[in-house]
Formats: C-alpha cells, structure tokens, sequence
C-alpha cells in the first residue's frame, strides 16, 4: 500500500487543465486545433444528413475502441449531432477499422465491406490499422486494413485521439463528396 502511494505522491496528477471557454473566443484548444464541435459543424455541413458508421475491431488491444468510445461521451456527443454507430454494415455510410487484421477476420472484414452500399468509405484507426504496427504481417496477421480491404483515409496513433479520428473521419468524407 505504501509502495502505492509513494508512486501516487512522484507521479503527480496525470489529467489535463480544465479549460474555460468564453464566448466569442474561437473554439481552438492549446495548440490552436479546432476543437469537437467545429469538425461536427464542418462534417454535417458536408454531407447534409447523418452519417452512420459502422466500426469494426479486426484485431486490436482494444485501445483504438476505448477511444473511439470517447466519441459518444458528453464532450464529444456525435450522437447528438447526428452522427450515430450502427450494427450492421448495411446501415453504414463509413467503416471504421481498427487493429490489424487477423487471418480469422480478413473474410468477416471482406463481408462487412461488400455489404455496404455505395459509395463505401473506409477508414484505418491506430497505427495497427495503418501500417500493421508492431505485429506486422505474419502467419496470424494480414497487417494493415488496406491489405485486404481499400482504404480511403488513415488515422495514425497508438491510440489516436477522438479529436484525431474525427478529423480522420471528415477527411474521408471530403475526399468523397
């Protein structure tokens, strides 16, 4: 317990400073990025209607979904603004594909993607789904999402900030529109 708390007091806190935003004052964060809200303004004002993402895990540690959950969390709330996950693929505008594809999901994530209508937009979550990561292609990995489905936008990060796969996913949607 102690060895605990000895940790706890040199670490320190780990959170970020909350922020105060007045109104009037543009909505950047620290490093001057547009924040969540702006993008949501940007991305329905793209494609005019929700857009309904369907999101596929093909192998991950499960970091990129943590963050890809954040998005439906109070201070990202894409729910809200008309932007909403899916259960099937046939529902779905865009796919978001995380992890390295493992050989047991390359032919589920080939259904998925055949089971979307068109125009199908995909788009690779986390380093993993960008460049196969530190598994690589091997005898139980295909690596990369773009190995075996194209890919129309990639989000790098281990794990990507929400901030960054909304980003990811407005790009995909103005390269297609």
């Amino acid at each position: 317990m102690w060895r605990i708390l000895k940790q706890v007091a040199r670490t320190g806190r780990l959170t970020e400073a909350p922020r105060v935003v007045t109104l009037g004052e543009p909505a950047t964060d620290n490093n001057d990025r547009p924040t969540a809200p702006l993008i949501h303004q940007d991305l329905l004002h793209i494609i005019g209607r929700a857009l309904s993402i369907r999101a596929v895990d093909a192998g991950s540690c499960n970091g990129c979904e943590l963050e890809i959950s954040a998005l439906n969390n109070p201070i990202y709330n894409i729910e809200g603004l008309g932007i909403k996950f899916v259960a099937s693929p046939r529902h779905a505008d865009l796919l978001l594909v995380t992890g390295p594809v493992s050989r047991h999901m390359a032919e589920a994530l080939r259904r998925s993607f055949d089971a979307m209508p068109a125009p199908k937009l995909v788009v690779a979550v986390g380093d993993c789904g960008c460049t196969g990561g530190l598994f690589g292609e091997s005898y139980a990995s295909c690596g990369r999402v773009a190995n075996v489905i194209p890919v129309d936008f990639t989000v790098a990060g281990c794990p990507p900030e929400p901030i960054d796969i909304l980003r990811g996913i407005l790009a995909a949607v103005q390269r297609s529109g």
